[in-house]
């Protein structure tokens, strides 16, 4: 059975939530409704007109991409424009267009994680800090058990993280009362009689972005008719969120080492680097795609060596004037794992879930540079 965009697009969300995208941005549904139904979900880097062509024939619903295929506003939307266009033949063909971008890279266990953890780096945290979510206790009483099937729900809307551990919660026994009174239907009780009923009261953790999703599926899951929940701000200061990573290496080993690794795991023939090969680096910063100009601050925070794309002439310069060494992977081929993160990440969520919509690969090569 096909499902809507919106609901789609509210399992993408949890994973990268629009809110953390740049205010430069253009993240979210580009083209179609959340009210249009998909079957098949094809993942991609960019939308082009291969790609589009591509979805086509694919007979694919919704098209999920990293880079949006729309920045700046359009003034006119034309055929014989190469934007317009592609809006035309995704409209004709009943497909919706989705980005998400710098929210994805951002985003915990999103795009810079993902290359971070196919490094291999350990001890991986944030290097450029932009902010911190805001964290909310959620304190339920459920009655003894069900605690376990509310507390599932909580988790799988995201709540109950703590740093790097998940399925975080606390519960304590006790006695909750109640009068049933007239027009109610309830789970437990007589109507008009006062109950004394053992509880759970089950207390967990939830940034803003999930609360409200988390509060949708605690109400779902809780047995009651009525729900008795508090929602209680804290000042905990949250996991930081950011562009980039750093990361140790399990031990030190040469650049060309690295270098080699790097090529195995992106599956390249070659990368550009500038530095010594036999020197030896083990603090890495990442930045998928364009990250040259955190060159400095990889060198403030320690590290001996970025790895990143679209280095130019001059950054490789004053990476040797700094002694950071910089392995240039490609904008292209830091990113395209993106295909990767996606489509595994929805097929999970539609067997857990049991959502009967397909999600596949994109197969066609967008990169636009080519070597002889």
């Amino acid at each position: 059975m096909a499902e809507k965009v919106k609901n789609i697009l509210e399992i993408m969300e949890e994973l990268a939530p629009k809110g953390l995208a740049m205010k430069w941005d253009n993240v979210g549904l580009l083209v179609g409704s959340y009210e249009n139904s998909v079957d098949k979900i094809m993942v991609c880097l960019d939308i082009t007109e291969e790609v589009l062509q591509e979805a086509i024939e694919k007979k694919v619903n919704l098209i999920i991409a990293h880079h949006p295929m729309i920045f700046s506003p359009l003034k006119v939307v034309i055929r014989e424009d190469y934007k317009g266009a592609l809006v035309f033949k995704a409209i004709t063909n009943n497909i919706n267009i989705y980005a998400t971008h710098t929210n994805m890279d951002i985003a915990p266990r999103g795009l810079n994680d993902f290359v971070a953890e196919k490094l291999k780096l350990q001890d991986v945290h944030v290097l450029d800090i932009i902010h911190r979510e805001k964290l909310y206790k959620i304190v339920i009483y459920v009655p003894v058990g069900h605690e376990d099937k509310v507390a599932d729900a909580l988790n799988q809307a995201g709540a109950g993280h703590i740093g790097n551990y998940s399925h975080c919660s606390f519960r304590t026994n006790g006695t909750g009362t109640f009068k049933p009174l007239e027009g109610t239907n309830p789970f437990i009780g007589t109507m008009g009689q006062l109950e004394k009923v053992q509880e759970i009261r089950l207390e967990t953790i939830a940034s803003q972005s999930c609360l409200q999703q988390s509060i949708n599926n605690m109400i779902q899951a809780h047995p009651y008719e009525e729900v008795a929940y508090d929602i209680i701000p804290l000042d905990n200061e949250n996991n930081p969120m950011g562009l980039g990573r750093v990361g140790k290496l399990e031990k030190p080993i040469k650049l060309e080492e690295f270098i080699d690794n790097i090529k195995t795991v992106l599956q390249l023939k070659q990368i550009k680097y500038s530095g010594n090969p036999k020197t030896l680096v083990k603090k890495i910063a990442v930045v998928n795609g364009s990250g040259a100009d955190y060159i400095e601050m990889a060198k403030n925070k320690g590290c001996d060596c970025l790895v990143t794309g679209d280095v130019k002439y001059h950054d490789a310069q004053r990476a040797i004037e700094l002694g950071i060494n910089v392995i240039d992977a490609g904008h292209f081929e830091t990113e395209i794992v993106f295909v990767d993160l996606v489509t595994q990440y929805l097929k999970k969520q539609m067997k857990e879930r049991d959502i009967d919509v397909e999600v596949i690969s994109s197969s066609t090569n967008i990169n636009p540079f080519n070597i002889l």
